[in-house]
């Protein structure tokens, strides 16, 4: 499902009343997401997995963000073994525990990521202090894959409320290669009619999910 030509995101406006809106559908989503079986969420995974490997923009791109998924999300360790085998460079979030910042590093291998530490999310990245690529300060992006707990048909995106990456997104329009396209990948669960949006949610430009 690639965004539409949606309207401008709506003014802040009544800040209390976007916050509880989207406190009630990130309620909802992680309802729906739980109400699905292991097996499910591998069936989806290994679907939306097809799609995106065959997908122009990922076979065509030579720098790709991915995250490290959570037990809700679709799983993308098996993409990230597909990007090196196809010889692509792969970057992986690194967040900052006290502060909203997240930068993209460089992964060694696909068996790096068992090595890596435990965050109080229970996900595996780099150690903060560790001396690592980071996509910006290099070569930029192509591609960067998206999570999120819920999505819409316009491209807006419902997140963990923190702004990681909307943040990151618009530090890659200072960057010379300017925005990469962005794929957010969902269990079909995940998609909703609207999510509410302020004026720093950033659009993504697709979301892949299991279609009939």
């Amino acid at each position: 499902m690639k965004a539409d030509n949606a309207p401008p995101a709506p003014s802040p406006g009544n800040m209390a009343a976007l916050s509880a809106a989207k406190k009630v559908l990130r309620l909802e989503m992680k309802r729906r997401v739980a109400a699905l079986s292991d097996a499910e969420k591998r069936r989806q995974t290994e679907a939306v997995s097809r799609r995106l490997i065959a997908h122009p923009k990922y076979q065509n791109c030579q720098r790709i963000a991915v995250f490290l998924s959570m037990s809700d999300e679709i799983q993308t360790e098996d993409i990230i073994k597909d990007v090196f085998q196809r010889g692509k460079e792969c970057f992986i979030p690194r967040y900052k525990s006290r502060s909203n910042h997240m930068d993209m590093v460089k992964l060694a291998s696909a068996e790096e990521i068992h090595h890596l530490p435990l965050t109080s999310w229970n996900i595996r990245q780099p150690a903060e202090d560790g001396l690592l690529e980071e996509a910006l300060t290099s070569g930029g992006l192509d591609l960067i894959l998206m999570p999120g707990l819920g999505f819409d048909k316009h491209g807006n995106r419902l997140g963990r409320g923190k702004g990681y990456y909307d943040t990151y997104l618009e530090r890659c329009l200072q960057h010379s290669r300017g925005r990469p396209y962005t794929i957010a990948l969902a269990f079909k669960e995940q998609i909703c009619d609207q999510v509410p949006v302020t004026e720093t949610d950033k659009q993504i430009d697709e979301v892949l999910y299991e279609v009939p």
